[in-house]
């Protein structure tokens, strides 16, 4: 026998107090935080209807999308001590070995309401609608191609600017107004992400590893059949995986207890992105990269990882 699997599991089941208030009730919390934050004002998050952008490698651009959210001002005058809701675009650079990008933390206005620019809500209090490109935030930081790389984000900032001198932005944050309750975070992100794209022709590259050393099971304690599964758009069918030495593996398997690599070939005119499906792990041994012809690793799966689609990092393809 391969080994035996005893599982135990522990239930704590813990007391969770949870409050319901009417409508009514509801205003008396939201003025009761209010005091609480030294009489300071809060943005309440209505709607994020738009915070991902798209971005092109050949190209080195950005094709599409941007940044939309509602947001909604209080303080104990009901959003009235509002002077100015001003919005501030940042970048951050999250690819340090992609893209040359040095604007750090520099943040630019790119917009200031007024209280007369908003509209009011369900609750008497004033909402704002900001809604940005990625042409004009790119173009906001003087941001060029050679700057920016998909996994980066835009940063879009909101400060309170108030009649009485005060500002309150994400700084001011405390862990109560951040929360589900409230989601007034202040601040927010635009992530770059690159769109799919039919698959590169030429040599695929998949490194596989089974943490316990005897081959992969990815369905069944003893086999199972492929651990992955790779279709291209033109109905091409690849299964990879480890040889377990406990039962036919079924397919064409690849020798090796502890690793081993599997090649794929994709032929040219692809017209749409191969769906790579990961069958799943039976005993949380299997790991396994996957490298394009290019060289660029684009996914990374670990051990104990579900059964699924496997996420291919088109930016790195």
């Amino acid at each position: 026998m391969k080994k035996i699997n005893f599982k135990y599991s522990l239930l704590l089941v813990g007391m969770v107090g949870l409050l319901f208030a009417a409508c009514e009730d509801g205003d008396q919390v939201i003025d009761a935080i209010i005091d609480g934050e030294t009489r300071g004002s809060a943005l309440r998050t209505i709607e994020v209807t738009e915070n991902t952008i798209e971005y092109d490698v050949p190209t080195s651009t950005l094709t599409s999308g941007g940044f939309s959210a509602t947001v909604e001002v209080q303080d104990q005058e009901s959003g009235n001590l509002t002077q100015s809701l001003d919005v501030y675009v940042g970048y951050s650079d999250n690819t340090a070995d992609r893209g040359s990008s040095t604007i750090g933390d520099t943040e630019v206005l790119v917009q200031s309401f007024s209280l007369g620019d908003a509209t009011i809500g369900e609750f008497g209090l004033p909402r704002f609608t900001f809604s940005t490109t990625a042409a004009e935030m790119q173009s906001a930081l003087g941001l060029t191609g050679s700057d920016i790389f998909g996994g980066d984000a835009f940063t879009i900032r909101f400060e309170i600017v108030r009649t009485d001198g005060l500002t309150f932005s994400a700084a001011d944050n405390s862990g109560t107004l951040t929360g589900s309750y409230f989601s007034s975070p202040f601040e927010y992100t635009s992530t770059l992400v690159c769109a799919p794209k039919p698959t590169q022709e030429g040599t695929w590259t998949v490194e596989m590893a089974d943490a316990f050393g005897d081959g992969w099971q990815p369905t069944t304690g003893d086999g199972g059949g492929p651990g992955l599964i790779v279709t291209l758009s033109d109905g091409s069918v690849f299964e990879i995986g480890l040889c377990t030495p406990y039962e036919d593996p079924g397919y064409d398997c690849t020798d090796g207890d502890s690793a081993g690599t599997a090649t794929f070939d994709v032929p040219a005119g692809q017209t749409d992105a191969a769906v790579f499906d990961f069958q799943g792990d039976f005993w949380g041994e299997i790991s396994f990269t996957i490298t394009t012809p290019a060289g660029n690793e684009v996914a990374s799966v670990g051990t104990g990882t579900g059964a699924g689609p496997v996420a291919i990092d088109f930016c790195a393809d």
